[in-house]
């Protein structure tokens, strides 16, 4: 799929993923339990509707206070100032609001954002275009060493092999180029010591939900102990260097005292606002009766709507460069 300029790549096959979408994209999203959801991958079964595209907006937005302002951690200026053509990969794009924001920022280097469903806007900056394809198929088609940045975030969920797309990043990537990994931490957290929360609070429809999801996603395929692991996956791949590895604590609700961790936390509440009854097709595809799943969503949103502690959610954030051998 191409958005906003359809031309061609010279350098890259064109395939069924890379066709444009034109006007009628139905035949790319399928309904599952009463909302819209992508029809190429059958494990990543979060929604694709405008609800979806809110919150990854959302996730956009706290994440640019936890990088400074930015839309993005490590040496990226370093990386998009190699050769003549510069060209930035996102993988797992969702709504498309980073990689048209880099475009703006990177009027040199061609933004391509690559996702499972056409939710992107159609109006983009000229050097910004859209793909559609299954990051959980063995090799994208793209040339080895094309890109200079590749940027993945918030997207384990629909891979299954984990570390063979961390080896497919490597190949995508020129040597010296950069790779940005952002991924969630599955285990729900708060800001007071686990003993007391056990002794003193009640929060077990918030962790009843997580633990209900981690289980639906290794019903999926998927190995939930990802986002922690991803430092040593990009290590042992043999294909990096300079990995740096950060944990980002990150407020939910409105308990923090700083302007903008107040914000952070509001944003990171809405986030979570969405996702809670976004989780109601994955659960149901699991085979969880419809009253019980009804019942897990109804008990985590009175812990998130009323918490009886200060929640947090953990980001793992791993950036490393490409090595030269």
């Amino acid at each position: 799929m191409q958005r906003g300029q359809d031309t061609e790549n010279a350098d890259a096959p064109a395939t069924y993923q890379d066709s444009y979408v034109g006007e009628d994209d139905a035949p790319f999203f399928r309904m599952l339990h009463g909302r819209r959801l992508n029809a190429l991958n059958t494990t990543y079964l979060l929604p694709a509707d405008d609800e979806e595209v809110r919150r990854s907006e959302l996730h956009h937005r706290a994440l640019k206070f936890v990088f400074d302002g930015r839309n993005y951690v490590g040496p990226v200026r370093q990386a998009l100032q190699f050769g003549q053509k510069r060209r930035v990969l996102d993988l797992g794009t969702g709504g498309g609001i980073w990689a048209v924001e880099m475009a703006d920022e990177f009027k040199r280097a061609d933004i391509i954002g690559v996702d499972l469903a056409p939710i992107q806007p159609r109006d983009v900056p000229p050097n910004c275009e859209f793909k559609l394809s299954d990051l959980a198929q063995p090799e994208l088609p793209y040339p080895d060493g094309y890109f200079d940045l590749i940027h993945a975030r918030s997207i384990f969920t629909g891979i299954p092999d984990y570390i063979r797309f961390v080896s497919e990043v490597a190949r995508l990537l020129r040597p010296g180029g950069l790779v940005i990994l952002v991924e969630p931490d599955l285990n729900p957290a708060v800001n007071e010591p686990l003993e007391d929360i056990a002794a003193e609070l009640d929060l077990s429809g918030w962790f009843a939900l997580w633990e209900t999801y981690s289980a639906c996603l290794r019903h999926q395929g998927i190995d939930t102990s990802i986002p922690n692991r991803i430092p040593d996956i990009v290590a042992s791949s043999g294909m990096f260097q300079d990995t740096v590895k950060r944990i980002a604590e990150v407020p939910v609700g409105f308990w923090p005292r700083d302007d903008v961790s107040l914000t952070v936390g509001q944003l990171q509440w809405m986030d979570f606002d969405l996702l809670l009854p976004a989780l109601r097709p994955l659960f149901l595809h699991c085979g969880i009766p419809a009253t019980k799943v009804q019942s897990l969503i109804e008990d985590a949103q009175r812990d998130l709507y009323n918490p009886e502690a200060h929640l947090i959610t953990r980001i793992n954030i791993v950036y490393a460069s490409k090595n030269y051998r």
